[in-house]
């Protein structure tokens, strides 16, 4: 039976701030039948493993929050797919992930053109039990918002062991894939983003903390305080309210 979780943030941003609309989509069962060399792999999540990562996505709201000084407020859902993936893209040698064209019977049902700004992808990639995984590019991957997408910002992210949704700030991994869409929202707008835009912290000097992660680094993307090349670019504060594929339908 699908489950469908209604979560919503709950820190206030300012008065005439409009939450943006994110939608996470639970794959817990694959069976991929094509794999070469490793051959079938079919998986079932365990319940464990779903809720590290639903824990984890709840962070990622506040995390927004609090690098935007409360400007941009998300609002989102969690829906559990009852399907198996049975589909993957290729975007490497043997190397594949969970593309919209793969996810497609749920985003045309759920995510009509323009219903919500971001659209997330927990995906069995790894069977944890025994050490046999999907090879991918890395732990997520992300487009920009775009009609392949119904023009939400898409991201996928697979799943992983309890410690490491905790490391070094909970929720981040979200973040960080979010950022890649959100990066080419403004960047098509014309606001330069830095080198890299959400990779390219080390890049830029900044260090990977074992407490605060790269948020440090986040936060100046996210503010347009990163220097490169003697000036700050990345996404002015002012221009958050600009963000969002909804409000962009309605303009």
């Amino acid at each position: 039976m699908n489950t469908d979780y209604r979560l919503l943030m709950s820190m206030p941003g300012p008065p005439d701030s409009e939450p943006r609309k994110a939608l996470l989509l639970v794959y817990p069962k694959i069976d991929f039948p094509s794999q070469p060399r490793a051959g079938r792999f079919v998986h079932a999540l365990p319940d464990a493993e779903i809720e590290d990562a639903i824990e984890s996505f709840r962070h990622f709201p506040e995390l927004v929050a609090e690098l935007t000084h409360g400007l941009v407020v998300i609002e989102f859902e969690v829906f559990s797919v009852e399907r198996p993936l049975a589909t993957l893209t290729p975007n490497g040698p043997d190397q594949y992930w969970p593309s919209p064209d793969d996810t497609r019977p749920e985003l045309d049902k759920l995510v009509p053109a323009y219903r919500y700004d971001s659209v997330f992808v927990l995906w069995p990639q790894n069977n944890l039990a025994n050490g046999t995984s999907i090879r991918a590019a890395g732990w997520g991957l992300a487009i920009a918002a775009s009609s392949w997408s119904n023009w939400a910002t898409y991201a996928t992210v697979g799943n992983a062991r309890a410690a490491t949704w905790n490391v070094p700030r909970v929720g981040e991994v979200w973040l960080h894939e979010w950022l890649h869409g959100v990066c080419a929202f403004f960047a098509q707008r014309g606001y330069p983003m830095p080198a890299g835009d959400a990779d390219g912290g080390g890049r830029h000097g900044y260090k990977q903390s074992p407490e605060s992660g790269w948020t440090r680094y986040y936060r100046d993307l996210m503010t347009a305080n990163v220097l490169e090349n003697g000036r700050r670019v990345g996404i002015p504060l002012e221009m958050w309210p600009l963000w969002g594929q909804r409000r962009g339908a309605r303009s």
